[in-house]
């Protein structure tokens, strides 16, 4: 029997099984690396969340400083030494409405993704076609917030305390004299995350029904054939 002729070729029922089983390994493989960058992406949610380093202080600051989301520093002109305020369990020491809605919505970003990892429980239990979708909206939700405080965020800048610290010329969605600090740039990057995870995730979830209903249709062939 020459290799490569039909006759040597796999049936197709066998070929089938072989193509699936590759199918379910390739999914499954694919399925946690999605988990990985998803848990991954929950600790870049909570950094974003908790570090005060979106803006900060620039060479011809009139003072030294930096901004987070609901926590500042800034320093008095006298000294070297920096006065810190702002907590999000004290929403009144938000120095801003903008700085207000933009802590909302990032800490619900953080949440949706820290549910979305609890969620992964679910495997044990549920259709792995439904936990994906389920966290696919989780996903798309998280990122979705990220990108409505990403957009708030700088609505916040002309407040007297942003003023204080990057000069008078500040004003909403300009910076003065001060300058974008790596936690904003990691969130913005973040909203990319979530909209690839959650893709992959409607893509895995749809892949499993897929693959449920040629389960089905082989079982369903296989009886009719006894």
């Amino acid at each position: 029997m020459v290799p490569g002729t039909p006759a040597a070729m796999l049936p197709a029922s066998e070929a089938a099984k072989i193509y699936q089983t590759n199918y379910v390994r390739n999914s499954r493989a694919i399925g946690v690396l999605w988990a990985i960058f998803t848990i991954l992406f929950a600790i870049v949610n909570v950094v974003c969340f908790i570090q005060p380093y979106w803006i900060g202080d620039g060479v011809d600051t009139p003072q030294a400083g930096y901004f987070g989301l609901f926590h500042y520093c800034i320093g008095n002109g006298l000294s070297r030494d920096l006065t810190c305020q702002g907590s999000f369990t004290e929403f009144s020491s938000i120095p801003s409405g903008a700085f207000k809605a933009a802590s909302f919505f990032i800490g619900m970003s953080m949440v949706l993704v820290i549910t979305c990892i609890v969620c992964f429980a679910l495997f044990f239990f549920c259709s792995t076609a439904t936990v994906y979708k389920i966290c696919g909206w989780m996903q798309l939700a998280s990122g979705t917030c990220l990108v409505l405080g990403c957009m708030i965020f700088p609505d916040g800048w002309d407040s007297d305390e942003v003023k204080r610290m990057c000069g008078e010329q500040t004003d909403k969605y300009t910076l003065g004299a001060c300058s974008v600090r790596w936690a904003y740039i990691l969130a913005i990057m973040g909203i990319l995350d979530a909209l690839i995870l959650s893709f992959l995730a409607f893509v895995l979830g749809n892949r499993q029904d897929g693959l449920m209903a040629e389960e089905l249709l082989g079982d369903s062939k296989e009886t009719g054939n006894a």
